[in-house]
C-alpha cells in the first residue's frame, strides 16, 4: 500500500517525473528567429480557445512544459531541444521540491530500511530519490527518443474532442502510445524501455539488498503509473483552471456588487 502512497503525492503535487518548455506552434525551445512578413496565417494556438491551452506551468509552479496543445502542430523536436528540454526539467526547482516530498514519505513508510531514519537517513533517500528522476527523465525524454526518433510531448485531446471517459483512457494509454518526430502514431519505447533502462541503472548506487527482480519490476510500474497520472493531470489541467478562473471572478464580481449598493 505505501507505492499508493507516493501516487497520492503526485496526484496532489501535480507533476510526475518531469515535464519539458511549452511546446508552441513555433518552437519547442525559444530559438532566435529570422523577422516575419507583416501578414501572417494565424497560428493554430490562436484557434485553440483559452480554456483548451496548456500554458507554461501549472498553478505557476509545476512545469508543463511539454504539453501541447489541442489543434497545435509545432515542427518536429530537434536532438538539440530533446536534451534542452529534459535539462531544463531536471534542473527546476520545482523538480528538487518533488523529490523531497517522495524521500520524506519513503522514509516514513520505511521503503528503503538500509537507509535508516533521521536527517541523514533523509538525506540518503533524498539524493536516491532525485538521482532516480533525473536518470529517468534523460532515457524517456532524451535518450531513447532520440535515438528512436519519437516525440515526447504530450498532446492534449482536449474537451471539444471527448469526454471524461474518453480523455482519461486516452491521456493514460499515451505511456504506451507516443508520435514519432514526423507526427505518427508509435509504440513508446522512450516510456517503456527508458524507465526500465533506468531503473536497471539503480541498481548501481541502492544497496545490494534492493536489486531484486521483484523489486525492479515493481520500481518500473511505478514509474510508469507515475507518468501516466502525470499526463492524466496535465490533459485536465485546462479545466481545472478555468473552472477555478470563473469561479474567482464570479466571487470578485459579487464581491464589487455589494460594494457598490448604496
Amino acid at each position: 500500500m505505501h507505492y499508493f502512497h507516493h501516487i497520492a503525492v503526485l496526484m496532489f503535487c501535480g507533476i510526475g517525473v518531469a515535464q519539458p518548455p511549452v511546446a508552441r506552434s513555433t518552437s519547442l525551445i525559444e530559438l532566435p528567429q529570422a523577422p516575419q512578413p507583416a501578414a501572417q496565417t494565424p497560428s493554430p494556438q490562436e484557434s485553440t480557445p483559452a480554456d483548451e491551452q496548456q500554458t507554461k506551468r501549472v498553478m505557476g509552479i509545476m512545469p508543463n512544459f511539454r504539453s501541447v496543445s489541442p489543434g497545435e502542430i509545432p515542427p518536429p523536436p530537434t536532438v538539440r531541444e530533446k536534451f534542452i528540454t529534459t535539462s531544463l526539467d531536471n534542473f527546476d526547482y520545482s523538480a528538487l521540491i518533488f523529490s523531497g516530498l517522495i524521500a520524506a514519505d519513503s522514509m516514513a513508510g520505511k521503503a528503503t530500511p538500509e537507509f535508516h531514519q533521521g536527517m541523514a537517513g533523509y538525506g540518503r533517500y533524498y539524493w536516491h530519490t532525485l538521482a532516480d528522476q533525473s536518470i529517468e527523465n534523460y532515457f524517456v525524454e532524451f535518450i531513447i527518443p532520440a535515438v528512436n526518433h519519437e516525440d515526447s510531448r504530450y498532446y492534449a485531446m482536449g474537451k471539444r474532442n471527448g469526454g471524461f471517459i474518453k480523455r482519461a483512457g486516452y491521456s493514460l494509454s499515451r505511456v504506451v502510445v507516443t508520435r514519432s518526430d514526423s507526427g505518427k502514431p508509435m509504440f513508446n519505447y522512450g516510456e517503456v524501455l527508458g524507465s526500465a533502462m533506468a531503473v536497471s541503472a539503480s541498481t548501481f548506487y541502492y544497496p545490494s539488498q534492493e536489486r531484486t527482480a521483484e523489486k525492479g519490476l515493481r520500481n518500473w510500474g511505478l514509474d510508469m503509473s507515475y507518468d501516466a497520472v502525470t499526463f492524466m493531470f496535465h490533459e485536465f489541467w485546462p479545466d481545472i483552471s478555468h473552472g477555478r478562473v470563473r469561479k474567482d471572478h464570479a466571487a470578485n464580481q459579487a464581491g464589487d456588487d455589494e460594494r457598490q449598493v448604496p
